[in-house]
């Protein structure tokens, strides 16, 4: 399957405030938004992609080679500040966020990402990690799964899925897909929509495998401290966890105060840093829709440094 970067216009549109300016997207995947970027910049301008995936940054040298203003590292997104500072680079004028699992990772089956291959347990977004799916699936308790695949899958069954992972895996291990997709249909019913039960288990087990929350939380934090003002931030999220994280986040750096309604004085110190640029998530439109499945549940958010 072709790659098609998700909401593409809509994020760039909102992401290129100066056509001189340094941008970071911080999940380069196949190069879809950072070839749209570089379209949109003039050559004083500069972009530095950062991915966590190898593959994808050996993609990225072969496709984007010999541009003076591109930069492109090996690295997660939470320590954008770090590149910066290799880079002697203090403040920049744009981030994009690209969250989730990218299709380059789940249209290869030796990933161990879909449900729908019998590959190895694997899910690290970083191949370089040593935790991988099958680590998780065989050594943490029954309780600390039932609570991964309750939290960060939104699954009403997590108790009786860990239940029978650890029951099944003091006979043997648990070490394909194929095995764990089994495992999840065997005491989950069939959704009404037809759709693979075992969905929301393995998006909660690659979450956990690649702390994807905690990134995210973390590269927001540091957004705030590298963007110059009137720079931006644009998040698309995929999952009602990462948009939540993405909206609460804009919504408490926009505030000004935070102090109870019944004090008449402001003590809480609080100082807004963001203007919401987006009162409401951008959705894909129909037409994306039409060429794009994948990009159904993708929202994006955009906020502003003041």
């Amino acid at each position: 399957m072709s790659h098609i970067p998700v909401l593409l216009n809509e994020s760039i549109s909102y992401l290129i405030t100066k056509k001189d300016g340094i941008y970071i997207d911080a999940t380069f995947g196949y190069g879809g938004h950072s070839k749209k970027i570089l379209e949109s910049i003039s050559p004083n301008g500069l972009l530095i992609a950062i991915d966590r995936d190898i593959n994808a940054i050996n993609e990225g040298k072969k496709n984007f080679a010999n541009i003076d203003n591109f930069k492109l590292y090996h690295s997660n997104f939470s320590q954008i500040n770090e590149i910066l500072k290799n880079l002697n680079i203090s403040k920049v004028d744009g981030i994009l966020f690209d969250f989730g699992v990218s299709s380059m990772q789940i249209d290869n089956p030796e990933r161990g990402f879909s449900y729908n291959s019998d590959a190895f347990l694997d899910m690290r977004m970083d191949q370089t990690q040593k935790l991988s799916a099958y680590d998780v699936i065989n050594t943490y308790s029954e309780e600390q799964l039932c609570f991964i695949i309750k939290e960060y899958g939104e699954e009403r069954f997590a108790k009786k899925i860990a239940r029978k992972i650890v029951e099944t895996r003091t006979k043997n291990e648990i070490k394909t897909c194929g095995q764990l997709n089994e495992i999840v249909n065997s005491v989950v019913p069939k959704p009404r929509d037809g759709s693979n039960p075992a969905r929301r288990t393995f998006q909660a087990i690659r979450i956990e495998v690649n702390d994807e929350l905690g990134e995210i939380k973390e590269a927001l934090n540091k957004a705030i401290d590298i963007l110059n003002s009137g720079g931006r931030i644009c998040a698309i999220s995929f999952h009602s966890l990462e948009d939540r994280i993405v909206k609460e986040f804009f919504r408490f750096e926009s505030l000004s105060c935070i102090c109870p309604k019944d004090i008449p004085v402001c003590v809480c110190n609080k100082t807004k840093t963001l203007d919401i640029i987006t009162k409401k998530p951008i959705t894909p439109s129909q037409e994306e829709l039409q060429i794009n499945k994948r990009s159904h549940s993708a929202k994006l958010r955009v906020a502003q440094k003041i």
